[in-house]
């Protein structure tokens, strides 16, 4: 293969592609999830408010909706395999920030952690679109099993953590480390593909999509299935011990759910593709959530692990097949590209409501109550949307198919 300065160009063993995309993933998820086993411990410890809490699991959310839109000009103009070690180490830097123990460097440090995922999980749907072109479901299986493998391991070891080191800006900056051994890996494949200049020059404009129906329908159902998650990975921990659970036994619901995850992120991508849409698949996936969400909430403490492992199962299968739709509903890398900034920059916008109003209906009413009404109105959309990203259509060509 001949690279964009007519030097050859020898592309790394697939194995090797497979392991960094792997290692990648999982560092993409413990900026949310090694926060809210310690939610309560980080409040007292710097006098935070619930609302400020509660900004404190919104704010990377946010960051992820807010810098998406930007990861399509700076692949464009920099490529997008160039770009994934320089944002690894501003994901690191930023979490190693939240063990400067002040108020400024843990929202900062927050801050930087999101813009980088934000950006990073915007790149590698694309590269996943390129470099697997003929199993792009399994692939984003695969890619998803790496984030819910990562949020698990940040959701049971952040509070043993804490109690081995004693110190909480340590439990939190721990997790800067594997992010570096990520960028190590990514070395070798820095310049895995070059595009020649005239490609990336002719690229569609990525504002078509904002007039396209099926575009908005893959982005609301990434954005109402996003909400789900972000509610559970800010809160659930706190919700149960709010119900007395001991604060390691809740962080190991957490990270028990979300490994539940990793069987429902690889088999219903797979399974999925073998029937003629995903609506139904969809629609499953948001059945189990709110069943599990509910039990969480409402049902008795001693049948737990049966909420968690139907809300596991329900919230993997779901992020993947939100993934699945910006692969499955676009004709090549570049559409799935602006797809991906689209549904991931308006979908986690979006998405960060649900944390926020989770944690403002708490402060209001003083307990968790009210916040079955706000899980089932999420719900409700996200059945809509799913049945309607779920039609075998491709963005851009809805309306001729209508």
């Amino acid at each position: 293969m001949n690279n964009t300065d007519g030097s050859m160009y020898h592309r790394p063993p697939t194995a090797l592609i497979v392991i960094a995309i792997i290692l990648v993933g999982i560092n993409l998820r413990p900026a949310f999830s090694s926060v809210s086993p310690l939610l309560a411990d980080i409040g007292l410890s710097l006098g935070l408010s619930a609302s400020a809490a509660g900004m404190l699991t919104t704010l990377p959310v946010a960051c992820l909706g807010v810098f998406a839109p930007f990861a399509a000009w700076l692949a464009k103009h920099y490529g997008t395999e160039k770009l994934v070690i320089p944002l690894l180490l501003v994901l690191a830097a930023g979490l190693a920030l939240r063990g400067v123990w002040n108020t400024a460097s843990l929202f900062l440090g927050t801050g930087l952690a999101g813009m980088s995922i934000g950006l990073l999980g915007i790149l590698l749907p694309s590269v996943i679109k390129r470099e697997f072109p003929r199993h792009p479901d399994l692939m984003t299986g695969v890619y998803t099993m790496a984030l819910c493998l990562g949020t698990a391991l940040a959701a049971g070891l952040s509070v043993p953590l804490h109690q081995v080191f004693g110190s909480l800006p340590l439990a939190l900056a721990f997790w800067s480390l594997p992010v570096i051994l990520a960028a190590l890996l990514w070395w070798p494949l820095r310049h895995l593909v070059s595009r020649p200049a005239a490609i990336i020059a002719d690229r569609q404009h990525p504002l078509p999509l904002l007039r396209d129906s099926l575009a908005w329908q893959v982005t609301l159902f990434m954005a109402t299935q996003s909400a789900l998650a972000y509610c559970v990975f800010g809160w659930l921990p706190t919700i149960l011990q709010d119900r007395d659970v001991p604060a390691v036994q809740a962080g190991l619901f957490l990270s028990g759910s979300v490994m539940v995850q990793v069987i429902s992120a690889l088999l219903v991508p797979w399974l999925s593709s073998y029937l003629r849409d995903q609506k139904l698949a969809n629609g499953i996936m948001f059945a189990l959530i709110y069943i599990g969400f509910m039990g969480a909430l409402y049902a008795p403490v001693a049948h737990m692990w049966w909420w968690m492992a139907l809300l596991g199962l329900g919230q993997g299968g779901g992020f993947a097949m939100a993934l699945t739709m910006i692969v499955l509903r676009t004709r090549n890398p570049d559409q799935a590209g602006q797809l991906s900034a689209m549904s991931q920059g308006v979908g986690y916008t979006l998405a960060s409501l649900g944390p926020l109003l989770m944690g403002l209906l708490h402060e209001a009413s003083g307990n968790w109550d009210q916040a079955g009404w706000l899980i089932t109105a999420i719900t409700l959309a996200g059945l809509y949307h799913g049945s309607r990203a779920g039609a075998n259509r491709f963005v851009l060509e809805s309306a001729k198919s209508n």
